[in-house]
């Protein structure tokens, strides 16, 4: 069984309904770990080598974050710059995370349809998180498609609760190894994915 461990960054979490739905009873799915950055680190000062034991003990990772300005908050940011150390994780001998598996999860307030060339936001989301994917590759890791909540304002709670039922699919998958990483590829979302594999109904 892989072990997943989700970096999860909000610094208002208590009030975010979309996190809280997707984040319920998370610890008690078997094989996840919960890491609240926020919760753990409120004065910024990251725990690196706590961090990097982490790391080493999951073989599957998760940047799980809203979508701040097109991008993540700043202590997952921060956690990037302290952790994935030259010569540890990238670079000369930096090959600790080496084939491990990478990707973000992220809720937003904007409609899938607003990220698009000729949209409001006039960028994809996979073209706004292109400094995580070179990132996730520059320390050899497995960059896979981001798993999204979008138009979160507009999502009923009929609508959360299935987000919430198809994240839980989708971690589950991960754990126990029902995947193949070259399909989830061809996928822009890894919400997509679930559903062409049979995953539950379209939120």
């Amino acid at each position: 069984m892989n072990r997943i461990l989700i970096l999860f960054a909000h610094p208002r979490f208590e009030k975010s309904k979309t996190n809280r739905a997707l984040l319920k009873n998370i610890e008690r799915q078997e094989g996840v770990t919960l890491n609240d950055l926020y919760e753990q680190y409120p004065d910024f000062n990251i725990d690196v080598s706590r961090e990097k034991n982490l790391l080493l003990a999951h073989q599957i990772l998760i940047w799980h974050h809203p979508f701040y300005m097109y991008s993540a908050p700043a202590l997952l940011k921060q956690w990037i710059d302290l952790v994935l150390e030259y010569g540890w994780a990238h670079g000369k001998g930096g090959d600790s995370l080496k084939d491990k598996i990478l990707f973000n999860v992220i809720t937003s307030g904007g409609t899938r349809e607003v990220y698009a060339a000729g949209g409001y936001n006039r960028f994809t989301v996979q073209e706004f998180l292109i400094p995580f994917n070179q990132t996730t590759t520059h320390c050899k890791m497995i960059y896979l498609p981001p798993f999204a909540v979008q138009g979160t304002h507009l999502l009923t709670d009929e609508a959360l609760g299935r987000y919430a039922a198809l994240y839980r699919d989708l971690l589950d998958r991960l754990a126990r190894g029902a995947f193949d990483v070259e399909a989830m590829k061809r996928f822009p979302f890894l919400n997509d994915w679930l559903l062409q594999e049979g995953g539950l109904p379209r939120p």
